[in-house]
């Protein structure tokens, strides 16, 4: 079974992220805001990090990360993560994932 499936597979929301990249911080940060409780593999602590980062690179990642899966299927990094919110389409994205359970929009 290909590494990013098996990584994913059974979890509503992974972040691949590195412990010292800000930008990591930025989308774990955004998302916890929503009240998810997203599963963070920091990838430089992995033994296998080069491996899950390989495979982000592969899958379109640049940089490798992060990398926003939810519902098992790639959402993209920063860039893509941060569109969505300000299109008001994150959240509905968790809560199809059950990342979360009930959202009301803040005015």
């Amino acid at each position: 079974m290909d590494v990013l499936t098996t990584l994913t597979a059974d979890k509503p929301v992974v972040i691949f992220s590195k412990s010292n990249c800000c930008m990591s911080h930025t989308v774990k940060a955004l998302i916890s805001s929503f009240g998810a409780n997203p599963a963070v593999i920091e990838v430089d602590k992995m033994a296998s990090g080069q491996q899950v980062e390989r495979a982000l690179v592969q899958l379109g990642c640049r940089p490798s990360v992060p990398a926003v899966f939810i519902g098992q299927k790639f959402i993209g990094g920063a860039e893509e993560v941060i569109k969505l919110n300000v299109q008001n389409k994150l959240a509905q994205l968790l809560l199809g994932a059950k990342a979360i359970f009930i959202w009301t929009e803040q005015h």
